[in-house]
């Protein structure tokens, strides 16, 4: 009897710890077994898949981790987060600053690049007084989303419908910039509300925060350098020569990035673009008749909510040749569910909180209901 009840208890231990890693890890764990069962349903060479992965975004991914966490070792953070907090006096004015900066760096140096410099402050901020995190990292996600919309930098999918629609630079920044102000003015309105006017409690400000200017200056150097890199298509090198660096001289900087995220990404890649590679899927795009711009609209903002906004953007424009109407859909795209857009994995994973997947979507889904209806008008009559 004890043996038999030992040998179930043994086997059944494995199964715990997978249940247990996949509550803990419910992204990845979920880009698994969609994998397998597209695997299993449309069955394509396993070699071909690294094919389907953007090593550039992977790489560039990498890359920020790696110098992002180099600024937070330095002490930097903690330095700028005890400045802020003594100019800035109540919840509700330090997130609209914190997302009037988020939305700010955005337009230039992408939405991703953007949270890599906003969501470490916050978590700064939130250990000298109490912050509600969950809620400033989901605004801050939203708040990249929204004014990354404004440029052909802001974001990937803008970038690719920038280069193929031909039009100019302003052009294009006139023509989004509508949509732009109309979701960052929704945002701030419902920031008003969801955050309280109350003083913020310095209390946990007692101590110094010194700072390792030699790291901090070299991050920051490097970080300019890298960012180019990239923007050129070498993020490779960039990271390469970083990794290289740090591993000689301040070896804990690589060893303690989110690792897991990078694998996240990459699964992430194979199952999206897997999925919008199956034929059913390309047959059910082409009968929508994208030809009325509203159409359009409605198929980057839905479509986006399945595979993301970015491939959602590249598949669409095989059907319509309205650029502005894909690129208003797959704007309102990156909000709603998670996955819409990368910038809100991103940012729900640095906040390395529990719990966050529910609350995001309690704020991120009404948002892109009301946001899609704003859009539609906002196209249709500006």
């Amino acid at each position: 009897m004890t043996s038999a009840g030992h040998d179930t208890q043994t086997s059944s231990h494995p199964v715990r710890k997978l249940i247990s890693y996949a509550a803990k890890e419910p992204v990845l764990s979920v880009l698994v077994v969609a994998l397998i069962a597209l695997q299993w349903l449309h069955p394509r060479p396993w070699l071909s898949l690294p094919g389907l992965i953007d090593w550039q975004t992977v790489l560039t991914l990498a890359g920020l981790l790696i110098l992002t966490k180099a600024v937070e070792l330095s002490g930097f953070l903690m330095w700028m987060a005890h400045r802020v907090v003594h100019h800035i006096r109540s919840e509700r004015s330090l997130a609209f600053l914190l997302i009037g900066l988020a939305a700010a760096l955005s337009t230039l140096l992408t939405n991703d690049v953007a949270l890599f410099v906003v969501i470490p402050l916050t978590l700064s901020l939130h250990k000298l007084t109490p912050l509600p995190l969950k809620r400033l990292v989901i605004f801050i996600a939203l708040a990249v989303n929204a004014g990354s919309i404004l440029t052909p930098l802001g974001n990937p999918q803008n970038l690719f419908l920038w280069q193929t629609s031909g039009v100019s630079f302003g052009s294009f920044v006139w023509a989004l910039a509508p949509l732009c102000a109309a979701l960052m003015i929704m945002l701030y309105a419902l920031t008003a509300v969801s955050f309280r006017g109350k003083a913020l409690d310095l209390s946990k400000d007692a101590e110094p925060h010194p700072v390792d200017r030699t790291l901090v200056g070299v991050a920051a150097v490097l970080f300019v350098g890298f960012v180019l890199l990239a923007d050129s298509h070498r993020a490779g090198i960039g990271l390469a020569a970083i990794m290289l660096g740090f591993l000689l001289w301040r070896r804990e900087i690589v060893l303690k990035i989110d690792w897991l995220l990078l694998l996240i990404f990459v699964f992430m890649f194979i199952v999206l673009r897997s999925v919008a590679a199956l034929p059913w899927v390309h047959q059910t795009v082409g009968q929508l008749g994208l030809a009325t711009p509203l159409r359009a609209y409605a198929a980057g903002a839905v479509l986006s909510q399945a595979i993301s906004n970015v491939p959602a953007a590249i598949m669409l424009a095989e059907f319509t040749k309205n650029w502005r109407a894909l690129a208003f859909g797959v704007s309102v795209g990156g909000f709603g569910i998670a996955i819409g857009s990368l910038a809100n994995l991103i940012a729900v994973r640095l906040s390395n909180e529990r719990g966050m997947w529910l609350k995001f979507h309690l704020y991120a889904v009404p948002f892109w209901l009301v946001a899609g209806v704003v859009g539609g008008w906002l196209l249709l009559h500006i």
